[in-house]
């Protein structure tokens, strides 16, 4: 793809957390994709975790999306999560065109 993808992830733990291998592996096999994986709750892992922690917030999503021009923000998870994040995103002044969402409930 000649566009920059840039996939955040948020899991409670590593070991909840599918596809993490493969989504990584990703990463390492494509320069124009960038992998941003977190952990909410490594309180309750016996694995160790390299990567981010805490929730997708604005700090989070600017510390990684420098080099990002106009982008558009896809986002999928529980209806919550989503919600969460369509109110980040337009805090942060991005428009509702520029947000895609879909909602996975019942999970």
């Amino acid at each position: 793809m000649p566009h920059r993808l840039f996939l955040f992830y948020a899991n409670r733990r590593p070991e909840d957390a599918p596809f993490l291998q493969e989504l990584e592996a990703l990463q390492r096999q494509n320069p124009s994709y960038t992998f941003v994986p977190t952990t909410t709750d490594m309180s309750r892992s016996d694995r160790s975790w390299q990567g981010e922690t805490g929730v997708i917030n604005q700090e989070m999503l600017a510390k990684h999306l420098k080099s990002a021009a106009s982008p558009i923000y896809y986002m999928a998870g529980p209806p919550g999560m989503v919600g969460a994040m369509r109110t980040l995103l337009n805090s942060m002044g991005l428009n509702d065109d520029d947000i895609r969402t879909e909602e996975f409930a019942g999970y």
